[in-house]
């Protein structure tokens, strides 16, 4: 670590983002044809890929001895190591960039021997940055210290809005988790349900993480996202005051590539907020990592 720049992949990493940003402003998205589609909510473009194209061009040649993980190379042979790892979303919220639903984010994350380092999250759409390094702060546009308001106490499921995804896996033991979890999360208390505010599904894990990062979400639960969806919102969140758990109840360090987390914000209570969440999920998740 000692002789890693972490302030210089950074600013590196902010350009990248800035440069990719307009191939994505300027499509007009359709859904290109991969044999790894596994359903027809499991969208791949060719912006997806000319993006990832770039972006991974020009940190290889930055940074020829660091490794390289991105969804749309993605292989079920790429494996995690203690290297420095980019790990890459050239678009995370596929699905609202076809319909033009602008909470669609480049997420740029640096992993150390596993564990998120930097992090850069930029909606090309509203132009706004969100960007971390480790021990140093969390902020929106470089300027805005995360969480942009004085985080409050925690104060139960009942005063919550949580962001949650459906995510393209609409079958199996794991979606009826969700809908299970889903309903009781909502339900009212006389009905054994926590009455939360609400639930959000707005479709990017990245700019879920930064919207617990910054304060405007309480929390975001979700199985079935990927290394590349979280690393870069990973690091920001904590760096906000935030934390990340698994998913199932009783993990309190889940790795980035577990699959299964639930982040929540800032705040007096975080404990004691997380194994309420867990005494409403009903299952447990069995996604692979």
């Amino acid at each position: 670590m000692a002789d890693i720049n972490l302030q210089e992949i950074h600013d590196f990493l902010l350009s990248v983002a800035h440069e990719a940003g307009p191939m994505i402003t300027s499509a007009h998205p359709s859904t290109a044809s991969s044999g790894s589609k596994k359903n027809s909510v499991d969208l791949v473009t060719e912006t997806d890929r000319a993006v990832e194209k770039l972006i991974s061009t020009k940190l290889r040649n930055q940074y020829p001895n660091f490794e390289f993980i991105g969804e749309e190379t993605y292989t079920p042979s790429t494996t995690l190591t203690d290297t420095p790892t980019f790990i890459v979303d050239p678009i995370d919220g596929t699905t609202n960039f076809v319909h033009s639903y602008p909470y669609v984010c480049i997420s740029l994350g640096l992993a150390v021997k596993r564990r998120p380092m930097v992090g850069i999250v930029y909606n090309p759409f509203t132009n706004n940055f969100y960007s971390a390094i480790r021990g140093q702060g969390a902020f929106l546009n470089q300027t805005q210290k995360l969480p942009l308001r004085p985080a409050t106490p925690l104060e139960g499921l009942e005063k919550a809005l949580i962001a949650v995804e459906w995510g393209s896996d609409r079958s199996g033991n794991d979606f009826k988790v969700k809908e299970k979890t889903f309903a009781r999360l909502c339900r009212r208390k006389e009905e054994g349900g926590a009455m939360v505010h609400s639930l959000r599904s707005l479709g990017s894990a990245a700019l879920n993480l930064c919207g617990v990062a910054a304060g405007q979400l309480d929390a975001y639960w979700e199985a079935g996202c990927w290394a590349w969806d979280v690393c870069a919102g990973w690091v920001i969140l904590e760096e906000a005051g935030g934390m990340i758990v698994d998913a199932n109840p009783g993990n309190w360090e889940p790795r980035i590539d577990e699959r299964k987390h639930l982040a929540v914000r800032g705040g007096e209570g975080q404990r004691e907020f997380v194994e309420q969440f867990w005494g409403c999920v009903e299952g447990t998740f069995e996604v692979d990592p």
